[in-house]
């Protein structure tokens, strides 16, 4: 990664971690004002890590340098993915949630969440994590590599409560793509706690207030 994470502390001496991934173009103080407006204090001190993506030539912006997870080579994002930048970027979010346990948090206290293609890099490291984890949160994204989730992902998140939210006018990941994956994940047998919202690729109020309940219930 191009620049440490941003890191967060609700009290000293934090008992749960959620590590939070930006969407292209953005870096990790994208989410810190929305991760404010949370109130974990229910569940105890919590440490909000905001990760920085590496700043790479992105295909479908004429090769522009900006900080990305991945490559986006294309429009079709289901049919033509950088799985080598995904891949890249995953084993960087399980060094960071390496860091979390060595730091005293165990797998079961740490979410790990994002937003558009911080979304795929939750989806795609959470459900192949070995460990169980605390919760998935997905949102205004899709689950990448699809195909091989069947085959890759760990047995130890199959029970794992997964949050997924997109925006019903979403003009960057249409919202078909999203319910696409929610039902991949379901045909998995996962738990898909699902929520779509009256908004454009963004986030909203009322979606950070479904959150909040859903990081005390998983948290709690």
């Amino acid at each position: 990664m191009s620049n440490p994470p941003i890191e967060i502390e609700t009290g000293p001496n934090p008992t749960a971690t959620v590590l939070v991934m930006h969407g292209l173009g953005a870096d990790g103080n994208d989410f810190v004002p929305i991760a404010q407006e949370l109130d974990l204090s229910a569940v105890g001190p919590v440490r909000f890590v905001f990760p920085n993506a590496p700043v790479i030539p992105v295909t479908i912006n004429g090769g522009y340098r900006m900080p990305a997870w991945y490559d986006i080579l294309g429009t079709d994002l289901a049919r033509r993915e950088d799985e080598a930048g995904l891949r890249n970027s995953q084993m960087a979010i399980e060094a960071l949630i390496a860091h979390e346990k060595a730091r005293g948090i165990p797998a079961g206290r740490i979410v790990v969440a994002g937003f558009s293609q911080g979304c795929a890099m939750a989806f795609m490291t959470g459900l192949r994590h070995p460990e169980r984890l605390a919760g998935i949160v997905g949102l205004s994204g899709y689950l990448p590599l699809a195909d091989t989730t069947a085959a890759e992902r760990s047995p130890a998140n199959q029970a794992t409560p997964i949050f997924q939210a997109h925006g019903q006018r979403d003009g960057v990941i249409q919202l078909p793509r999203a319910i696409q994956s929610r039902d991949a994940l379901r045909a998995l047998g996962y738990e898909v706690e699902w929520h779509e919202y009256p908004m454009e690729h963004s986030v909203c109020m009322e979606e950070i207030g479904d959150l909040n309940t859903f990081l005390l219930r998983v948290l709690g």
